[in-house]
């Protein structure tokens, strides 16, 4: 609005009602100018008042905005997700010490919870039910023991110390193999994991202890990890898989050390080679058993629809006791070439061999060719079937299908 018009306006108004109100004298010049100071300096008040609300309201405005996205941004450093599976086998045992496997099993439930301090200092924790119910060993008389685990698989500070280097410390899993960190359901083939990275790696496999991670150049990254180890014993046949300790009050008298070197520059080729060693296998609890080297290498290969993986992996155990009982040799290897058919459907088949004793003189080798397929019903939630026919060396073969439904969010 043109203040000067404004003005010009009131003061014909307030000359006009000035005559109208008195019927004696018009105003005198002095008058007239009185009343245009005074109303000059309404006016300014006026604009002062209209001003200062504008500003309030622009505060206001900017205040909330800036409430807005603070807890946007605090919103967006809380994350939460998770995975399951359900599996249905039916094998038939052939041949002896082979026996049938015919079930049905929600084999995993699992939960992600993440926070983020800063950009560079987050926590990542899993949390897991197997085999939908837990075991209550506490309580002779109940009636509905099973034979579920609940398990803190990861709880880890991660801290990015510069653009190429981070360091993660607490809970995590052991940097080795292609299933052991990254094994949702809906990102392989087959409704279960493979033999070779579930008795020879043994996925799933955490440690505690603390990791740095450098990216040596783009595509180029190496983790050394020092951690908790394995207590394998003669009770457990020294597995790996069996000497897995899952941090629970974890017998700590000897550590271990995980190296990895891990190949992407080329897009559609992963090339990885991890070294586990330990100086005490098992922990002080076995006469004649000493150190343990695992090493393991792999390829995952993606062009266009076709995928192929590739994973070997050879444990070699220092002591008497173990060389007596043929674990000192523990190794194995798969192939498994797939194919994506379009966004729903993919075939795969498998090939593997693993053995735990190795070395001993009896055969002892157990081989699994599978085929099958998957379908995705969603990105993340995928439909398996495959059929697997295993053979277990001086002892029989296994042969059925299996079925699958999984899930990750």
């Amino acid at each position: 609005m043109n203040i000067k018009k404004s003005i010009k306006g009131l003061i014909a108004l307030a000359l006009a009602g000035s005559f109208s109100a008195t019927t004696f004298a018009a105003p005198t010049n002095a008058e007239i100018f009185d009343m245009m100071q005074e109303m000059k300096q309404e006016l300014k008040a006026l604009k002062a008042e209209n001003d200062a609300l504008k500003g309030t309201v622009e505060d206001v405005a900017v205040s909330t905005d800036e409430a807005i996205k603070a807890q946007i941004k605090l919103a967006n450093r809380k994350h939460w997700g998770g995975y399951g599976e359900l599996h249905y086998n039916n094998l038939e045992g052939q041949g002896p010490g082979v026996a049938d496997s015919k079930k049905i099993d929600f084999h995993r439930f699992v939960l992600f919870f993440g926070y983020e301090f800063r950009d560079d200092l987050r926590f990542f924790s899993e949390f897991e039910l197997e085999h939908a119910l837990v075991k209550d060993i506490g309580d002779s008389t109940t009636t509905d023991n099973g034979p579920g685990e609940v398990e803190l698989e990861q709880a880890y500070i991660q801290y990015d110390y510069n653009d190429t280097t981070m360091i993660t410390g607490g809970l995590f899993l052991v940097p080795v193999g292609i299933l052991n960190e990254t094994h949702e359901p809906d990102t392989f083939y087959g409704v279960e994991r493979n033999t070779v990275e579930k008795n020879i790696i043994p996925s799933t496999w955490w440690e505690a202890g603390v990791m740095v991670t450098k990216e040596m150049r783009p595509g180029l990254t190496f983790d050394v990890a020092l951690h908790s180890g394995l207590e394998a014993t003669d009770a457990k046949s020294y597995k790996p898989r069996d000497g897995r300790q899952k941090v629970a009050s974890a017998v700590a008298r000897s550590l271990a050390g995980t190296g990895r070197i891990k190949y992407t520059a080329i897009p559609g080729l992963e090339l990885a080679a991890s070294l586990f060693m330990q100086t005490d296998y098992c922990q002080g609890a076995q006469v004649g058993c000493g150190s343990a080297n695992l090493v393991e290498t792999h390829a995952v290969y993606q062009k266009d629809k076709f995928n192929l993986r590739a994973l070997y992996a050879r444990w070699d155990i220092d002591g008497s006791d173990v060389e007596t009982d043929g674990a000192d040799k523990q190794n194995g290897w798969y192939l498994e070439p797939s194919w994506r058919f379009n966004d729903k459907w993919g075939a795969f088949a498998r090939y593997e061999t693993y053995d735990n004793k190795d070395g001993n003189s009896t055969d002892t080798e157990v081989e699994a060719r599978s085929i099958g397929f998957n379908y995705w019903i969603d990105p993340t939630v995928v439909a398996k079937f495959d059929y697997v026919d295993q053979s277990k060396a001086n002892q029989g073969d296994q042969d059925g299908i299996n079925i699958g439904l999984g899930y990750s969010f």
